[in-house]
């Protein structure tokens, strides 16, 4: 699959990306477009495209924690037709990739800790990956699922660790969403 990514707002891209993104996330738990495009103009966060060849195939948004110096993933998603097949697993080594590219100590993302069949399936999607859990379990006040922090080192030197269970790891994701939440100051 040959793999894009932009880091300004790219129209094309997003028409590209949105189908597999509206498929894999339901509505209250996707961004809106117009969340999603001031992330760009913040220049928070980065979308990545993978193609077949003749269509999308899979689609992810990133972010950077600059603290802690992680890529945090806030969304990835396969076309539901390739599920199954590895190209998630292939979509994450060119994140990982990239994050390398970009000096990332790791990656971060937040899985859903409630205990379902489905939840048990990421999860181990997620470890079939390199991923590690973290023992903290997040609890949002406006989402009823709870979240945890997966992790994934990729700086030997510098490893990506969850001394205390995972809640300082679970800081990285929180800064990113407040910034991409967060409403455009009135001029």
């Amino acid at each position: 699959m040959q793999h894009q990514v932009t880091e300004h707002w790219n129209e094309a891209m997003w028409q590209q990306a949105e189908p597999i993104y509206e498929e894999a996330f339901p509505e209250h738990g996707r961004k809106t477009k117009s969340i999603v495009m001031r992330m760009f103009e913040r220049g928070l966060c980065a979308l990545h495209v993978w193609n077949d060849g003749q269509a999308a195939a899979a689609m992810a948004l990133t972010g950077m924690d600059a603290k802690e110096n992680l890529l945090v993933i806030d969304y990835i998603a396969v076309r539901g037709s390739l599920r199954g097949r590895g190209a998630g697993l292939a979509c994450l080594q060119d994140l990982r990739e990239w994050a390398r590219s970009k000096r990332c100590r790791g990656i971060v993302i937040e899985a859903e800790a409630d205990p379902s069949e489905e939840n048990a399936g990421r999860i181990a999607f997620w470890e079939k990956a390199g991923f590690t859990q973290a023992a903290y379990v997040h609890s949002y006040i406006w989402v009823p699922e709870t979240y945890r922090a997966m992790y994934l080192s990729l700086d030997p030197a510098h490893p990506v660790e969850s001394h205390d269970g995972g809640e300082e790891l679970f800081k990285s994701i929180l800064r990113f969403h407040e910034k991409a939440y967060r409403r455009p100051n009135p001029s």
